[in-house]
């Protein structure tokens, strides 16, 4: 039976996949431009919101990474050369990465969920019923609620018993960055098979509240559509623009200081107003639900490899940040120490990387009151971006669970897993 599941979930996808005209990004370089000051960086961030020719990757203090395609590159060599911004080519063909990361689908086997290939909504939604009916007595489903579109949003709680300190994983807000919900379906497995002793202390005394895909209509249309697409799928009744940045959407902090932009073409509109895209009001109203449950919240993204605290709207420093640098540091620590050798940075979103206003971080920590509020932007640093080989899907799994097994046994020391509600 469970076979024919599997066998009927890979059947669905082919069609879709076949019957749907995908975007292309042949010869569509990504580049990496040092920029000297904020001028340059805006105005590179304003080259993107022509969609159809430019894609803003990455927008750091002092360099951006940006997709062009070939018939523009022109009108970005004049940019730079005029200012003698050093540029240099990330990745030479867009559509080879595509091909390379689509192609373990005719190789892999189709009867069972894994983490040797990236998988669409309907797999994903597969694996939670399969999780739910295996393990009944320490799984629950979270209905988040439904997308524009009318797609269920879907979670999982784990909870081996009453009295655990909460942890909360977004994940998927950004639709091209598949890597986040491989690596929260991978972590549900893990949290519930792992033979590990440290993983069995993380598992069963802590609750923890998953949701792989958040931005579901959007994951939808990067499989189906555009590899590329990051918003939600929305319309804009203003414009022929589609969708916002859901990640500039929540109700803290909304469009200040220049922390998202007002363009619905660009990649970080920030809505018509906070709470704007369905998928946000969702998740707020639910992690507000359980927020006096809620120890630690964790937002899944790539890419970069840097763990961001809060703040994303100001310079200003929250009052823990010793202690959220400290837990920080045990991740980048933890990961570092394994035979990959990944290096993560850290410090506030808008000190170690840029301004972000409505982001889930902030949202959670100023809001919410959940004091250990953290944005992890996973693997790599440009080389592959957003289109992480499938090969790297375990090792970086691995990586994950070990950055975790330190954030919480320091958040543990640190005195911030104390229980904040009692029955």
């Amino acid at each position: 039976m469970k076979n024919l599941l599997w066998v009927l979930v890979s059947l669905a996808v082919l069609l879709a996949i076949g019957s749907a005209e995908k975007i292309r990004y042949d010869n569509f370089k990504v580049f990496k431009i040092k920029t000297k000051n904020v001028e340059q960086r805006k105005w590179l961030e304003q080259l993107a919101s022509d969609s159809e020719n430019f894609n803003l990757w990455h927008s750091g203090k002092d360099e951006v990474h940006i997709m062009v395609n070939p018939q523009k590159l022109i009108n970005l060599q004049n940019y730079t050369r005029s200012y003698s911004l050093p540029m240099e080519v990330m990745v030479s063909n867009v559509q080879s990465l595509i091909d390379g990361e689509q192609s373990t689908r005719s190789t892999d086997d189709d009867s069972s969920f894994g983490w040797t290939r990236y998988y669409p909504l309907s797999a994903i939604e597969a694996f939670l019923d399969d999780i739910l009916t295996k393990y009944p007595s320490v799984t629950s489903a979270i209905d988040i609620g439904t997308s524009y579109e009318g797609r269920k949003i879907r979670g999982i709680k784990i909870s081996y018993k009453e009295g655990n300190p909460g942890i909360f994983i977004e994940s998927n807000i950004h639709a091209r960055e598949w890597i986040t919900s491989a690596t929260a379906t991978w972590l549900i497995n893990e949290l519930l098979t792992s033979t590990d002793e440290k993983v069995r202390n993380l598992a069963e005394n802590h609750d923890w509240y998953i949701v792989p895909v958040l931005n579901v209509d959007g994951f939808a249309y990067t499989h189906t559509t555009d590899r590329m697409w990051r918003k939600t799928r929305q319309p804009v009744n203003f414009s022929s623009c589609i969708g916002a940045d859901p990640n500039r959407n929540y109700d803290s902090h909304w469009m200040e200081n220049n922390g998202a932009s007002a363009n619905p073409c660009s990649e970080t509109y920030a809505g018509t107003s906070p709470f704007s895209e369905p998928e946000i009001k969702a998740l707020a109203d639910y992690v507000a639900s359980i927020k006096d449950r809620l120890n630690i919240m964790l937002a899944f993204h790539s890419y970069s490899q840097v763990l961001l605290s809060p703040y994303g709207w100001t310079a200003d420093l929250p009052s823990n940040f010793d202690d959220l640098m400290a837990v920080a540091k045990a991740y980048a620590d933890a990961v570092e120490s394994l035979p990959y050798g990944t290096v993560y940075t850290y410090g506030t979103s808008s000190g170690a990387m840029y301004f972000a206003s409505g982001a889930t971080n902030d949202w959670a920590y100023s809001e919410q009151d959940i004091l250990l509020s953290f944005t992890i932007e996973f693997r790599d640093t440009g080389r592959y971006g957003f289109i992480l080989p499938p090969i790297q899907i375990l090792p970086h799994c691995e990586e994950t669970m070990a950055g975790l097994l330190a954030f919480v046994e320091k958040a543990d020391e640190l005195g911030y897993l104390n229980v904040k509600y009692t029955f």
